[in-house]
């Protein structure tokens, strides 16, 4: 459906279904399912990344903002002064729990509008319980701000659209895509729908909306070009191929049974509401906000930079929700329950792997257990990656054996490394037995310095090693002389 002209009829339908507000319950009962496991899992690589960063004095942040990691400064200020007040995991992650209530509550508001209250509470739900949102929602990281951001300035879209005469609606939705681009900047993405969907309603709307989203573009706009200063910091992207689309339900769904559920659900809205000039609109809107990002980051990558990671389409998961939702409520009873049925039921694996200790892939505790079940007195410790001694150090303290490489107790000012020596042969001398740890799996220590090979030149062997976490996983070894 594509609606023309100046004075483009406003949707009536969309106007009757309830008020414009999210639903409070609904976040609360969301949040708490975020939090709950959250205290078991160990800290991933990219968590341990904002811990540095957090942990650093607000001068010392400044400085790392400059070399890496330049477009979090927002998110990174905020676990500044967050962790002022408590460093325990499920303290750490509380805030993206929140972040995901937050995103719950708007969904179903929004649901409620487009469609109906059942609508919006089903599309809550599935939100809820996708394995990708329990990941993202026990992460330390932005990625559930992001989402939450996305859907709060989807939100105050329509609500700017349908209530025109509403005072501070066009700078509320301004506000809106403000926060966006200070969450994550790839999320700013999905404001191509928004685009699209102004071009359907009508020039008028076009006309009135677009000043609007320009002014809240700007904050995003600095960080993009922040970010894109600092593109050496991602230089690990490989250049996608057309194979990362055929990932897109793992990449939406957390598991693939879940992904390719929701997908399912989603042209199934479309099928069902394409005659209903009522939520032609918006269902356009929420198909654009889902499959616009991946082709647009796909794009980039080819044009700019290599960009492609799962996991910074992540704010485009709430339109997959909503469109689920939409589906299910227009179906018959009986049948939206079985799908609705069967959607929680392929999320329900990925929801309990994410709640192991390697959930989130690394597995420091298990690495710190192994080596405090078998150190001795005048152990040593290295680390192939001195970045991993972050994880190590918030797990095993003082209780690990003797750090012989380490020059200083804090990370660079411009990197999440630590300062060591190199002379790995000088700092053993009258050592017998060293630990070492590395990304990766056994046969592998190519990331960092090549500590595996200056220990075999110094004289050791590899006496044992441990296999921890979930691929590309961490590797403990034992090298004697």
């Amino acid at each position: 459906m594509i609606i023309t002209g100046a004075r483009a009829p406003r949707p009536p339908a969309a106007r009757r279904t309830g008020p414009f507000w999210p639903s409070p319950a609904v976040g609360l009962a969301a949040t708490i399912v975020a939090v709950a496991g959250s205290s078991r899992v160990s800290q991933s690589s990219d968590e341990l990344a904002t811990l540095s960063a957090a942990r650093r004095s607000a001068a010392g942040l400044w400085e790392l903002a400059q070399h890496v990691d330049g477009h979090f400064l927002p998110y990174y200020a905020f676990m500044h002064l967050w962790v002022g007040f408590g460093q325990a995991e499920w303290w750490l992650r509380l805030p993206s729990a929140v972040a995901t209530g937050a995103a719950a509550a708007l969904i179903a508001g929004l649901g409620r509008r487009l469609h109906s209250p059942s609508a919006g509470v089903t599309a809550a739900a599935v939100y809820v319980f996708l394995p990708s949102v329990s990941h993202h929602g026990q992460n330390i990281r932005p990625y559930a701000f992001a989402a939450a951001a996305a859907v709060l300035a989807a939100w105050a879209l329509h609500r700017a659209i349908e209530e025109p005469g509403r005072r501070g609606g066009r700078w509320g939705y301004a506000a809106a895509v403000a926060l966006l681009g200070c969450t994550q900047v790839f999320a700013l993405l999905v404001l191509a729908a928004h685009v699209l969907a102004l071009a359907l309603y009508g020039r008028g709307a076009l006309a009135r909306m677009l000043p609007a989203l320009a002014v809240g573009c700007v904050p995003g706009a600095v960080w993009a070009v922040v970010g894109f200063t600092e593109r050496h910091a991602i230089r690990w992207i490989d250049m996608p191929g057309p194979a990362v689309f055929l990932a897109l339900p793992r990449t939406v769904g957390g598991t693939v049974p879940a992904g390719c559920v929701l997908l399912a659900l989603a042209p199934a809205a479309l099928l069902l509401l394409r005659r209903d000039r009522a939520h032609g609109l918006w269902t356009t809107l929420l198909a654009g906000w889902a499959l616009l990002p991946p082709v647009l980051l796909f794009a980039l990558s080819h044009l700019l930079s290599p960009v492609y990671v799962d996991r910074y389409l992540f704010a485009t998961v709430p339109a997959y929700a909503l469109l689920a939702g939409l589906a299910l409520a227009s179906m018959p009873r009986l049948l939206a329950v079985l799908a609705l049925t069967t959607a929680l039921t392929a999320g329900l694996p990925g929801q309990l792997a994410v709640r192991r200790e390697d959930g989130h892939r690394e597995n420091f505790p298990r690495a710190v257990r192994i080596i405090s079940a078998d150190a001795r007195p005048g152990d040593a410790i290295m680390y192939n990656g001195s970045w991993l001694r972050t994880g190590m150090l918030y797990y095993g303290g003082r209780s690990l054996p003797d750090d012989v490489l380490l020059t200083g107790a804090r990370p660079r000012p411009d990197s999440f490394d630590y300062p060591e020596r190199t002379d790995v042969t000088t700092v053993l001398d009258g050592r017998e037995r060293v630990w070492v740890l590395w990304r990766g799996n056994r046969g592998s220590a190519s990331s960092g310095s090549d500590r595996p090979g200056a220990l075999v030149r110094a004289g050791f062997t590899r006496d044992r090693s441990w296999q921890v976490g979930r691929a590309p996983g961490m590797t403990v070894a034992l090298y004697t002389r």
